[in-house]
């Protein structure tokens, strides 16, 4: 598929997906979302992609959601419609579900359904001068993408309340003291902190990495008891246990 909107890269088994509107702070469209699509199910689909990066060219991850690209059509009850509600849920059920890590990489601003699309990743990690902000209700819309479920499980209640209904922006800096992004740095040491983070989680097993990733999930969807019963109950396929004890026996 030949891309518009994003840039795709992959070496040494992990892929980077770039959106690259740099003039319109990287917002989201529904060509976007297609292609966003197209590249992450490329990604959980190719064996020797073991991770995934997801940034944004420039200034900006992303602003959010590109309201021009929607032209004359009416948003009702809030909503900005399935031409984008459609692809871009079924972008955040793939990064969140696929086996591969998926970390966001956030270099600049990331509102509302940018900052949607983060959330679904497995690790957000942002440079310290990186603005943040759900703006849903700034413009009279409704989260769609996962923000009222995805927040509160990474920031707390009373946090995500308070983020969502002043609309307000944070840093990356207060991004992670909050909880939402897992590490910050300067912008000029971003990639770098990036790159040896996923370095360092590409040294473990796939398989565990894998289902790790599922119990996690699974533990924010069903909560302590069914989650302890879940991971009690299901085995893994993993493959190189054995050779990464052996020197031990």
């Amino acid at each position: 598929m030949d891309h518009t909107t994003i840039e795709v890269a992959t070496a040494a088994g992990v892929t980077t997906v770039t959106m690259n509107r740099p003039d319109a702070l990287n917002a989201i469209t529904p060509v976007m979302l297609d292609e966003l699509n197209h590249a992450f199910d490329a990604a959980a689909s190719d064996d020797a992609v073991r991770a995934v990066i997801l940034t944004g060219v420039g200034r900006a991850f992303s602003a959010g959601v590109d309201l021009k690209a929607l032209g004359e059509r009416r948003l009702d009850g809030g909503k900005v419609g399935d031409l984008l509600d459609l692809p871009a849920r079924r972008l955040t059920g793939t990064i969140s579900t696929m086996r591969k890590v998926v970390v966001a990489k956030v270099n600049g601003f990331c509102f509302t359904g940018a900052l949607e699309l983060a959330l679904a990743c497995d690790i957000i990690v942002a440079a310290d001068e990186a603005r943040f902000g759900d703006t849903h209700a700034k413009f009279g819309l409704r989260p769609t993408w996962g923000m009222s479920q995805r927040l509160p499980h990474l920031v707390g209640m009373a946090r995500a309340r308070d983020l969502s209904l002043t609309a307000r922006q944070f840093s990356g800096r207060e991004a992670a003291d909050y909880g939402l992004a897992a590490k910050a740095c300067p912008a000029t040491e971003l990639d770098t902190v990036v790159d040896e983070l996923v370095a360092t989680i590409l040294g473990n097993s796939t398989d565990s990495l894998a289902a790790y990733k599922e119990l996690y999930r699974v533990a924010e969807d069903q909560g302590l008891r069914d989650g302890l019963a879940y991971e009690a109950a299901t085995d893994y396929p993993i493959a190189d246990t054995e050779e990464r004890i052996a020197d031990f026996r």
